[in-house]
């Protein structure tokens, strides 16, 4: 075939639009747009080329940071190339509408069969076979799950003609915002359990000395935010179970797997704290952290139908068959499900066990690289006892820095790695984090210990004076940022806890 090719006239070359500019050019960047400022609060009058919308948003987008070197972040930077082609390919499909896409719906029940069994769920009573959803993330895992125990507590209580005003709910301090969220949102009492110099999580025995008769639950964490550990779900629950025999009441455990569920079962099988224990009713899990998907999936396994309200769960016709539906939301692409069981399949035991078992090797690589610098001390676990990341702070206190100090200037260098403080109780704790994620090799942790090594060789070098103008630069920048931010658009503030 023989392909022939016009030759632009110059009457085509010297067209002009009403504003008397002209409408051909050769490339992105000679063309008026690329002179012009992109819209941004207005709907424009005229289309944009797409190549030239493409081009404009992507510069934009450059300037955020590299994700593979953002190790704050727990969420998945790497997926394979097939896993990839199956998102872009199932993006458009609606997987809420099960009656137009049945194997999309099929694959969810095969993830939750997975994900019940990997939970060790009871397999032997068909009458009560453990019941999942696939959701966004944990957020929307949680809030269900904390509507679920909140509506079955209200439905104890009303049998028991006693008032239904005033549940709580039993976690740690150190709880995940979204946590704080369910409360809020769902007018639940937050019962604390603080922590203390040298203790990080739940203490069993002060959790359930608070529970009470309004208690719709204890929330466990299979790996903190703040340093990963793993908080004590077995002893939580011997103790729980004997406090519920004494006074009659029914307070259940939640588990927070949200980073962990993907984790332990693979590196710490022996670690007793899924559905194998009697007040276990329910778990979370993101399945965009260590679950190896990208960002957008989430899940919520409960050990029996009987720990899920009936009411709670929505039957709809109007997509063309009878279906039941308990979400947040409504609407969202199968893609992330699809992805989900991809992995699934793909890895299988040994794959996880293989990848979980680098990411430890590493982690705990990391954490001896730092310890052996000298400028640091390690506050979370190694050796498989908690998540795959290291969390630390410097050793020597009588310094002109901090880590937020460190971390400002590794972000010069290009990584993202969090300085914050501990959580209430003990918020003169500073301490860094590094999320140790599949992409993270050993190679680039090397490079990471380099640059650390040459931050704080940096700082030692630099007077107080020097560095406190740096600070304050920096500050001044930030706040310039937010001044703009409020003046030409819409800024909300983060909220942080209450207590």
């Amino acid at each position: 075939m023989v392909f022939l090719s016009s030759a632009v006239s110059d009457a085509r070359i010297n067209e002009k639009d009403e504003s008397g500019k002209s409408l051909f050019s050769t490339c992105v960047y000679g063309s008026r747009w690329s002179a012009q400022p992109i819209p941004k609060y207005s709907l424009p009058e005229d289309e944009m080329p797409p190549n030239v919308a493409y081009k404009l948003i992507k510069d934009d987008l450059a300037l955020d940071g590299n994700p593979v070197l953002n190790l704050a972040s727990f969420v998945t930077t790497y997926m394979e190339e097939e896993a990839e082609k199956l998102m872009a390919e199932n993006l458009s499909k609606n997987f809420i509408d099960y009656e137009e896409y049945p194997v999309s719906v099929e694959l969810q029940n095969r993830c939750v069969n997975i994900i019940a069994r990997l939970f060790n769920a009871p397999m032997d009573d068909p009458k009560s076979e453990a019941m999942g959803v696939s959701t966004v993330g944990s957020s929307e895992a949680i809030i269900l799950s904390v509507l679920a125990m909140k509506k079955l507590w209200q439905k104890r209580r009303k049998e028991e003609g006693k008032p239904i005003d005033k549940p709580n709910l039993v976690m740690a301090a150190s709880v995940q915002v979204c946590w704080e969220k369910a409360t809020r949102y769902l007018e639940i009492e937050e019962k604390f359990v603080y922590l203390t110099e040298g203790v990080y999580i739940l203490d069993p025995v002060k959790a359930v000395e608070l529970v009470d008769e309004n208690t719709i639950g204890v929330c466990v964490i299979l790996g903190s935010t703040y340093t990963g550990h793993y908080e004590d779900a077995k002893t939580v629950n011997d103790l729980l179970k004997v406090k519920n025999e004494e006074t009659g009441w029914d307070v259940p455990i939640h588990i927070d797997a949200a980073s962990g569920g993907f984790v332990a079962p693979f590196v710490n099988p022996d670690l007793v704290w899924d559905f194998r224990l009697d007040l276990v009713r329910s778990i979370n899990v993101s399945g965009h952290k260590y679950g190896l998907c990208y960002p957008g999936i989430g899940w919520a396994i409960w050990k029996s139908p009987k720990y899920l309200p009936e009411e709670l769960v929505f039957n709809v016709n109007y997509l063309g068959s009878d279906q039941a539906s308990f979400t947040l939301n409504f609407s969202k692409s199968a893609s992330n499900v699809i992805a989900q069981y991809y992995v699934l399949i793909r890895n299988g035991r040994k794959g996880f066990t293989s990848i979980m078992n680098n990411l430890m090797t590493i982690s705990n690589y990391l954490a001896q690289s730092l310890e052996d610098t000298g400028f640091f001390e390690i506050l979370s676990d190694r050796n498989s006892a908690g998540l795959p990341l290291v969390a630390f702070r410097l050793k020597i206190t009588d310094i002109h820095y901090d880590e937020f100090d460190v971390a400002q200037r590794l972000r010069e260098r290009g990584w993202i790695v969090p300085a914050y403080t501990m959580a209430p109780n003990t918020q003169h704790i500073k301490l860094m984090r590094v999320v140790v994620r599949e992409d993270f090799s050993r190679e680039r942790c090397d490079i990471l210990v380099t640059d650390i090594t040459s931050t704080i060789n940096l700082l030692n070098k630099l007077d107080k004076e020097t560095l406190y103008k740096k600070r304050t630069s920096t500050a001044s920048w930030n706040l310039l940022k937010g001044v703009t931010r409020a003046t030409f658009g819409s800024v909300k503030n983060t909220s942080h806890k209450t207590n």
